[in-house]
């Protein structure tokens, strides 16, 4: 009689357990503005900032916003080079030291040392100037809110780029003290403006219309 593979003896092996699946480990949640601000990825197309103790996202500008920045920046340029600093156009976070609220520039110089707070934020002891650009969902944070906290952290100047004022403006702010600018300098769009010392620069306002 044949024996078919069927009807052969199999060797028996030792049977091994069905794996188990991996147990991830539990992250905290986040419980803070900061704590969800930390939490976002890098890559976020939105801009999110931390405004006295609240997250605020909001969308990215409109092409005229933009625009805007990216003309300040060439304007800019001669100064970069002369001292050796660098900007960026509303790509870098800046930690507001004290509070640790984090505020998203349209436009800062900073040194090419600047301090930073971990590797996503330069810390504001760091800037030299810092400039915003109003629309028309930002006007109060623009005009009020930003000042108050660019001055009460320090940052020499601040620029105001207001396209929505009739007529549009461009205002310049300096010396902060006590979480105010003592002085401040503003021109109708289209003329001249000096951006005072450390900066040292007469901006022809003209580029932003």
């Amino acid at each position: 009689m044949v024996m078919t593979a069927s009807q052969r003896s199999v060797p028996r092996t030792a049977t091994q357990p069905p794996p188990q699946p991996s147990v991830p480990e539990e992250q905290p949640l986040p419980r803070t503005p900061r704590d969800i601000f930390e939490s976002l990825p890098p890559t976020l197309c939105l801009r999110a900032e931390i405004i006295d103790g609240n997250l605020i996202v909001s969308p990215s500008g409109i092409p005229q916003h933009g625009r805007i920045a990216m003309r300040l920046a060439f304007a800019l340029q001669p100064i970069l080079e002369k001292n050796s600093w660098e900007s960026f156009a509303g790509n870098v976070d800046v930690c507001i030291e004290g509070p640790r609220d984090t505020l998203v520039p349209d436009y800062c110089l900073v040194p090419v040392d600047a301090p930073l707070w971990g590797e996503r934020e330069i810390l504001s002891s760091g800037l030299i100037l810092a400039a915003e650009i109003v629309s028309p969902g930002s006007m109060e944070m623009d005009r009020a809110t930003k000042p108050r906290i660019y001055a009460g952290c320090g940052v020499p100047i601040m620029m105001i780029v207001d396209p929505v004022a009739s007529p549009p403006m461009v205002t310049v702010l300096s010396d902060p003290e006590e979480g105010t600018y003592r002085t401040m300098t503003h021109t109708e769009m289209g003329k001249p403006l000096r951006i005072p010392s450390p900066v040292d620069f007469d901006l022809d306002t003209s580029i932003f219309l």
